[in-house]
């Protein structure tokens, strides 16, 4: 595992010469289609609210989340980013064997590390178009002790999507905790690809979500997970934790859930602005575009003469940051990801490509 989290805009802008502003980043999967108005306009109303405390048990925040995600609230733990809560569950949990399914996000590696869990990778490989095989995952388990499976759905960075039915059979077979990293999941029709609807049935799945990409909101450090009644839960709620989502991500979260006219409408650009990226990548015979089913997209280069970091360097004169992808596990300098931005981006993304292949 190679550790690396993408753009870091501060250091670009000045590298570059160029205003943060003016920076088209396709590196970080946020969600271009702006704050929800709703949650913009009750945080706005609410800015002297900075002196007095949040309420301590978040119950209007919850009540939010459980009606946006169809869940009790009594099983919604939060916390400050979806990576708090990935590394309080490990914490918790102390899997002495844990299997990872990967390439993935290097803080599960990470944390698992800190607790010096033996890990297991099972890899999505390029030959199945990154698609998984969940036969192959159940005899895996089957012959080794885990305690414990890590899964990113989807999968970030090659957008597979593993059906809720297969989750449910690998949990079935194995029956130990299950953690599901849900971060892209709003990104398809996750009332029935999301592994919350099993949380009711089983007593060990652990499903964790941040506002970060799809409300477009890193910076109000707002994360939550869906943990099935049981043990894990009633560990998670025992730790003292009062006021850590602060009173600003208390407010704005509380609407911006409830925001459907938002959050229709960013389904409806999203599909349409997908399709544009997707298509545009596709016409590049020196590239292979993988399937995706999240909000960004992996390509391979296929061409002998140039690598994702001439293509990285090119772009980024131009103002445009694409995310290299040799820092995942099993990919290397051919790999890089983009994800899904304004159309008028999207655009100028696929002619200033066009200009870069006109030199190679």
């Amino acid at each position: 595992m190679k550790n690396n989290h993408g753009a870091n805009l501060h250091h670009l802008s000045e590298t570059l010469g160029i205003n943060q502003n003016q920076i088209i980043d396709f590196s970080s999967n946020i969600n271009p289609f702006g704050l929800s108005p709703k949650g913009l306009k009750k945080l706005e109303e609410n800015l002297t609210l900075a002196s007095i405390y949040p309420d301590s048990d978040y119950t209007d925040l919850k009540a939010s989340i459980s009606e946006y995600c169809n869940c009790s609230p009594n099983n919604i733990i939060l916390g400050s980013g979806a990576t708090e809560l990935i590394c309080s569950s490990i914490r918790i949990i102390k899997p002495k064997n844990t299997l990872l399914l990967s390439p993935a996000y290097s803080e599960y590696e990470n944390e698992l590390k800190k607790i010096n869990s033996n890990i297991y990778k099972f890899f999505y490989k390029k030959e199945n178009n990154f698609n998984i095989n969940i036969e192959e995952v159940i005899s895996l388990i089957k012959k080794n002790n885990f305690d414990m499976i890590v899964i990113c759905n989807p999968n970030n960075p090659t957008g597979t999507l593993i059906p809720i039915e297969d989750i449910e059979k690998l949990y079935l077979s194995f029956n130990k905790p299950i953690m599901i990293d849900e971060t892209y999941i709003e990104f398809t029709n996750f009332s029935k690809t999301s592994a919350i609807n099993l949380v009711d049935k089983y007593d060990k799945i652990i499903v964790i979500r941040g506002t970060s990409k799809f409300f477009s909101t890193p910076g109000i450090r707002l994360g939550y997970s869906i943990i099935s009644k049981g043990e894990i839960l009633e560990t998670i709620k025992s730790i003292p934790n009062l006021w850590n989502i602060n009173i600003f991500a208390t407010i704005m979260g509380e609407a911006m859930f409830k925001d459907k006219d938002f959050i229709d409408m960013c389904h409806l650009k999203f599909k349409d602005n997908f399709t544009l990226l997707f298509e545009g990548l596709s016409k590049f015979k020196e590239f292979k575009v993988y399937p995706s089913q999240s909000n960004f997209i992996l390509c391979e280069i296929l061409s002998p003469n140039f690598n994702a970091n001439n293509l990285y360097d090119f772009l980024a004169k131009r103002g445009i940051i694409i995310r290299k992808a040799e820092s995942f596990d099993e990919l290397n300098n051919n790999f890089f990801r983009v994800c899904v931005l304004t159309k008028e981006n999207i655009n100028f993304l696929l002619q200033e490509i066009y200009n870069f292949l006109q030199e190679y």
